[in-house]
């Protein structure tokens, strides 16, 4: 890489990452006004039902809801540049910490869930795509479109009552076992802290709970990834390179794995890259459904509480993993992909 290509492509990081402060700007404005027109006063939900007016005036200064719109917007935005997302009306704790007590849970299934995701799709799609107009090709369309079509809480529900409930081959619900409820480590992750403890026995009963929420999760984004690969696996496969490759004698699975799938895989990172933001907030059905303790679980009790400052941290936080996790894909996605970097050399 030249210095005029290195020149480029900083400017093109420094346009994305400020593209996505603009867009962490207008997620900021987005929460607050969806906190105002939340129907009922803040102050009276947080006063609780035996308050009296004195007690629910001084909420309200307290709060700045006295306060004009643009200032309460801009006491909103000082809190958040200090990771202040305010106090939650029924844990009475800081939102933040409850969301970060919780994130680890919701973080450890979406991993999963990504790695059976990767694990199954691209190989699926590969298939796919060198078996085309086949038998296996057809089947697996098949398969993929009621992936597609399987609504995610009935699928969750399906596996709890059958493979867990009947066939009692994963637990049910929950995190872990009771037996091991009061286990505790550095990170909050039950897999990493179980396994750097040595505590074997903490890890695999960790992973057998994650196993069905995560199959459960990662089901809709499997088809999709699947679809995907098979289409531009397909379309690589027809490209004069590959062509030339076999003409040179080149075994077929060389041309696959080494020529079409490493740049069929481009587009396909990128959808990898925006699934982990969709999964994110689809924890909530699964977390439910699952009584996994996650920031979807968090976001469930806080609507049925009407703790609207809760609500708008669920939303805020994962509005921001989404943002940073594509930021990050379209810096890879400008690395791996040649054809990128030269329109961006051409700018």
């Amino acid at each position: 890489m030249n210095k005029e290509t290195a020149k480029n492509v900083v400017v093109y990081i420094g346009q994305r990452v400020s593209l996505t402060a603009i867009a962490l700007v207008v997620l900021s404005f987005m929460t607050f006004t969806l906190g105002q027109l939340v129907p009922g006063d803040a102050a009276v939900v947080a006063a609780g039902p035996n308050a009296g007016n004195e007690r629910i005036a001084e909420l309200r200064v307290e709060m700045g809801l006295d306060l004009p719109i643009h200032k309460q917007y801009a006491i909103y935005l000082s809190k958040l540049s200090r990771g202040d997302l305010g106090k939650s009306w029924f844990t009475h704790q800081p939102i933040w910490e409850d969301i970060k007590a919780r994130l680890p849970a919701s973080a450890e299934l979406v991993f999963l869930a990504m790695l059976l995701n990767v694990l199954i799709s691209v190989p699926l799609g590969v298939l796919a795509a060198t078996r085309f107009d086949s038998k296996t090709d057809g089947a697996i369309r098949l398969i993929v479109m009621a992936g597609a079509g399987i609504p995610i809480f009935w699928l969750g529900l399906i596996l709890q009552h059958y493979v867990a409930g009947e066939a009692g081959w994963f637990p049910i619900a929950g995190r872990v076992s009771f037996e091991f409820r009061d286990f505790s480590g550095s990170t909050g992750f039950l897999l990493i802290d179980s396994a750097a403890q040595g505590e074997w026995r903490i890890f695999w009963d960790a992973l057998n709970h994650l196993f069905l929420p995560a199959i459960t999760l990662a089901t809709l984004f499997i088809a999709v990834v699947t679809r995907t690969t098979r289409s531009t696996v397909l379309r690589t496969l027809q490209e004069d390179y590959v062509t030339l490759a076999r003409s040179k004698g080149i075994s077929e699975y060389q041309v696959v794995v080494r020529h079409a799938l490493r740049n069929a895989l481009i587009p396909t990172i990128t959808i990898f890259g925006m699934q982990v933001g969709w999964m994110l907030s689809t924890t909530i059905l699964v977390e439910e459904i699952f009584s996994r303790p996650g920031i979807g679980k968090y976001a469930v009790k806080a609507i049925t509480q009407s703790d609207i400052h809760g609500v708008v941290g669920v939303v805020l936080v994962m509005g921001v993993i989404f943002l940073i996790t594509n930021l990050i894909v379209d810096i890879v996605h400008l690395f791996l992909n040649p054809r990128h970097r030269e329109s961006v050399q051409g700018k």
